[in-house]
């Protein structure tokens, strides 16, 4: 719920212009109440020509007769304190729908004047705040044990209680280890995201419009304050788009509707009123109450609050609602997760099986079983998550002024490659401007527009009218004031929708005695009051339809002078020219769409507005319109005919909002990850269907606290930071995923297969974990990596069978390059005492040597033109190559069972390296040329599709 700021247009002889350069007159006349959008409700609409009026966003009823800071009225009769008495249950003292108003006033201790600041920081501090229970953010000790539910996690106890059984306590202290290790980096990183993003939500708070009294004496007041300092017995207003900010009984309304599907289901807006019955229907249908969780569909309303926190209905049902359903990043994430579980939990039996087959060896294997499993787990893929998907969140907020709600939707955004927008409030404003000022014969006549502009400015002054309608305002704006006071009015007749016109009568400039009549308004209005011969009456309104046919509001002028004194007649009348308006562009909107495609991000416009206007608006901002769909057209079609058709569609008008939710859904079908952009509750369905819902700073209250992305300022080249930070971290966790199951694959396969053909064991079940402990500690660098240029043109989506391919092929590379080890060290470097140490040793250097070479080749793109300095990732790879080298031949290399190689192993260790680079490298090309051929001929494709009529 945003502030509500009340705006005034009171009449007078002067003009005035406002910081937005909107005009108003000034006069000492009552001031107009403004709308839940601090807009001043329209009077009569404005003369549009033949293209039918804009989209119109909701507007309901006033919100409130007060503006804030002023005196509350009395309280109106509507609230049937005799009435609600006779019904209320005389064991009731609470605030069921049975108990009547009075009651509920008598046990809130409150009135309809609402409470003192002392009685409600005194209720505050008692009760606390107005927060759900449920949705404050856990602590760390809470943070910690949840990380022990994690699956990767689950998996590492069990086979560190395995290797306890056994007795193997070395191979079961270094799992603990790891868990507690990956158990307190995931802790921390969710902790510190936890609080980074209730920092964020506070940006964005939600606030309500509040009546109070500074003392138990003084009349009340309304302000603003944030929905948490909000206490039982409160006198809160409601307006269009607001969300109920805690449970309430009504005492005021004026057609209120709300949408309480949260709560209840129901899709359609539900009637309340405070003076109706309880009705049959149960609590949530009772039309007195609101309840939190419901947001104002229309209409305006006071009411009393009756409770809040974990007391609301809200909180009791969300105490009983599971998980919210998994994103497609965390389905994606879950489905390898749960491949490599099984891959994990098979390990240790085949192991066991394979060496008591082969080698007849017993459970002494299964420490090393163990191990092996241990090492095919990625355990730090939770840390990396939440690491880069909080970072990512931290910086678009401190640098674009991005609030991401939901974490995960960061990857989704990144993820995208359609977005439908909204016209009306995103990529356009909610104004008309002028566009061209015509003659009768097509060309540039700036004489027109001072002509209907002089009309419009003495329109508003003698006329009495409290604001300028949006063409008019449109007029002043583009008109030079020193014009406009070149004239002296003399009379006005307003615009009249059923005349579709406005007439004012002014002195002529420099012939005493002679007045001007100037009307503007509908082009057929005009024409037929002009003295016009029927071929050039047709002629014009040709020339009429023609600008509205390209999506422009047109507007006629025509004048006639008058002797003094004559009686105002609308006949006869000289025509003298059009005037066009367009929709007023959002300023970054142009920018920001062309960030986007150059992203890969398709754009479509949805949106109730008529199609011309639409077409129009996107010809204005450089969006290519493939084609054209209207709302009857769509209802028409069958759910695989739409998404069929959606894929060469731009427009979509005429949309109501299930239109605009059904298209989003049919182009999910299609297979895409979408986008919605929206400010207005008729966004809200589309905007929860979406994969991701953004909206603006200045959207409804209820439309910002159910979008994941939150843009706090109005710059929507924000959206595209957004998408290139979502894709940094989803290219940063893909990579990480890439390189650490394929090395891991390779080393296992490698592993067991060195198992079955050695009489010893390739490696102690010890040095394997130490192993994977250092690669583990290495991976993190991967959550601060720096992505190439080409990683941000194209959506981040995390394919689990495209993962697994990857997987598979450059792990069996890998496997390839350890079996070679696994050669020089058995037949050229076994020493007279078959020295197993020896050979442990040779096997962990190379194993990290070849972890630091995957790492950063498979990371690093190609260089720019000056080259790429080195990452995060290239220093960590250096640091895990340096322990392999050194650790061997360091004291606690000797507790491990490792020992110093001889020097001819590390140039025999260097040969097998640089075979092992190149083909890596080479296999890096080949699947980057593969991927890159299959993006352009599905653009392509879609191409095709979209050009066809």
């Amino acid at each position: 719920m945003s502030a509500r700021p009340v705006s005034a247009y009171p009449v007078s002889a002067r003009l005035v212009r406002s910081a937005s350069g909107s005009f108003a007159a000034a006069s000492t006349a009552p001031a107009l109440e403004a709308g839940p959008t601090g807009d001043v409700p329209a009077l009569e609409a404005g003369p549009t020509g033949d293209v039918p009026a804009p989209e119109a966003g909701p507007t309901g009823d006033p919100a409130s007769p007060d503006p804030p800071g002023s005196a509350a009225p009395a309280p109106a009769p509507a609230l049937s304190v005799a009435t609600d008495t006779a019904r209320a249950s005389s064991s009731s003292g609470d605030s069921t729908p049975l108990a009547s108003l009075l009651e509920v006033l008598r046990r809130l201790d409150s009135g309809p004047r609402g409470l003192s600041e002392a009685q409600a920081a005194e209720r505050l501090a008692r009760g606390g705040g107005n927060v759900v229970p449920d949705a404050r953010d856990p602590s760390w000790p809470r943070l910690f044990a949840r990380s022990l539910r994690d699956p990767f996690t689950a998996v590492l106890l069990c086979l560190g209680l395995v290797s306890a059984a056994v007795f193997a306590w070395a191979t079961a202290s270094v799992i603990l280890l790891l868990v507690v290790v990956s158990c307190v980096l995931r802790a921390s990183g969710e902790h510190r995201a936890d609080r980074s993003t209730a920092g964020l939500r506070r940006l964005v708070a939600t606030t309500v419009t509040v009546q109070r009294r500074a003392d138990e004496d003084t009349a009340p007041v309304t302000r603003e304050i944030p929905v948490e300092e909000l206490v039982p017995g409160d006198v809160i207003r409601l307006g269009p788009g607001d969300l109920v900010p805690a449970d309430v009984r009504l005492l005021r309304s004026t057609g209120l509707t709300v949408h309480q599907a949260a709560l209840t289901g129901e899709s359609a807006p539900v009637e309340k009123d405070a003076g109706d019955d309880p009705g049959d229907g149960g609590v949530l249908q009772d039309p007195r109450y609101c309840f939190q969780g419901s947001s104002v569909a229309s209409g305006s309303a006071t009411a009393v609050v009756t409770e809040t926190g974990g007391d609301t209905r809200f909180a009791a049902a969300h105490r009983r609602t599971g998980k919210p359903p998994a994103t497609s990043f965390q389905r994606s994430v879950q489905s390898v997760s749960w491949i490599l579980i099984r891959f994990a939990l098979l390990t240790p039996p085949l192991v066991l099986m394979a060496n008591a087959a082969l080698r007849g060896r017993g459970l002494e294997t299964l420490p090393f079983a163990v191990a092996v499993a241990v090492g095919l787990t990625p355990e730090m893929l939770p840390v990396v998550v939440t690491t880069c998907l909080a970072r990512g969140a931290a910086l678009l907020a401190r640098t674009h002024g991005v609030i991401v709600r939901r974490l995960p939707a960061l990857h989704d955004i990144g993820a995208m490659d359609v977005l439908c927008v909204d016209k009306t409030g995103t990529l356009t404003q909610d104004r008309p401007v002028v566009h061209r000022a015509l003659d009768a014969d097509g060309h540039d006549d700036p004489e027109v527009l001072r002509r209907a502009a002089a009309a419009a400015w003495w329109s508003l002054q003698l006329a009495d009218l409290p604001a300028p309608d949006a063409l008019d305002e449109a007029l002043l704006a583009a008109a030079d004031e020193a014009a406009l006071t070149s004239y002296d009015g003399v009379t006005a007749l307003p615009f009249d929708p059923v005349r579709r016109l406005a007439t004012v009568v002014v002195r002529t400039p420099g012939r005493f005695g002679t007045h001007t009549l100037i009307t503007k308004g509908a082009v057929e209005a005009v024409l037929e009051r002009c003295a016009l011969s029927d071929g050039e009456r047709a002629r014009l309104r040709d020339l009429a339809d023609a600008q509205a046919a390209d999506g422009l509001r047109v507007l006629a002028v025509a004048t006639t002078e008058r002797p003094a004194g004559d009686r105002l007649r609308e006949r006869g009348l000289a025509f003298r020219g059009l005037l066009t308006f367009r929709d007023d562009l959002a300023p970054t909107a142009a920018e920001a769409l062309d960030g986007l495609a150059g992203r890969g991000v398709t754009v479509k416009v949805l949106t109730g507005d008529h199609p011309g206007t639409a077409v129009r608006a996107c010809r204005d901002l450089g969006i290519p319109v493939a084609g054209v769909l209207t709302a009857d057209r769509l209802d028409t079609l069958t759910d695989p005919e739409l998404t069929e058709l959606v894929r060469r569609t731009t427009v979509f008008a005429r949309c109501t909002p299930e239109h605009k939710a059904r298209v989003t859904r049919a182009l999910q079908a299609g297979g895409h990850t979408v986008g919605f952009l929206g400010d207005g509750v008729n966004d809200l369905p589309a905007l929860r269907t979406a994969d991701v819902g953004i909206a603006p700073s200045d959207a409804a209250g209820v439309t910002r606290q159910s979008a994941d992305l939150v843009l706090a300022g109005k710059d929507l080249t924000a959206i595209g930071h957004a998408v290139a930070a979502g894709r940094h971290a989803g290219g940063n966790i893909a990579t990480y995923l890439r390189i650490t199951l394929s090395s891991n694959l390779g080393n296992v396969i490698a592993m067991l297969s060195a198992g079955l053909l050695l009489p010893f064991l390739p490696m102690l079940p010890a040095q394997v974990l130490v192993q994977n402990l250092c690669f583990d500690a290495a991976q993190l660098a991967f959550a601060h990596d720096r992505p190439t240029p080409a990683a941000l043109r194209r959506p981040s989506v995390l394919d689990p069978r495209e993962l697994l391919r990857f997987i598979v092929g450059f792990g069996a590379l890998n496997a390839v390059a350890d079996l070679a080890t696994f050669g020089v060290l058995a037949f050229a470097l076994r020493g007279p005492g078959d020295d197993e140490s020896l050979f442990h040793s040779g096997w962990f250097t190379e194993n990290l040597l070849t972890q630091a070479v995957v790492m950063v080749l498979l990371s690093l793109g190609s260089p720019g033109p000056g080259g790429r300095r080195p990452g995060p990732v290239t220093w960590s790879a250096a640091a895990l190559a340096a322990i392999g080298l050194l650790l061997p031949a360091s004291p606690p290399g000797a507790a491990l069972g490792l020992s110093a190689l001889p020097g001819v192993y590390y140039g025999l260790l260097a040969a097998v390296l640089a075979l092992y680079a190149v083909g890596l490298l080479a296999a890096r090309t080949h699947y980057e040329r593969r991927s890159s051929v299959a993006l352009p001929v599905a653009d392509a494709a879609q191409g095709q599709a979209m050009s066809k009529p």
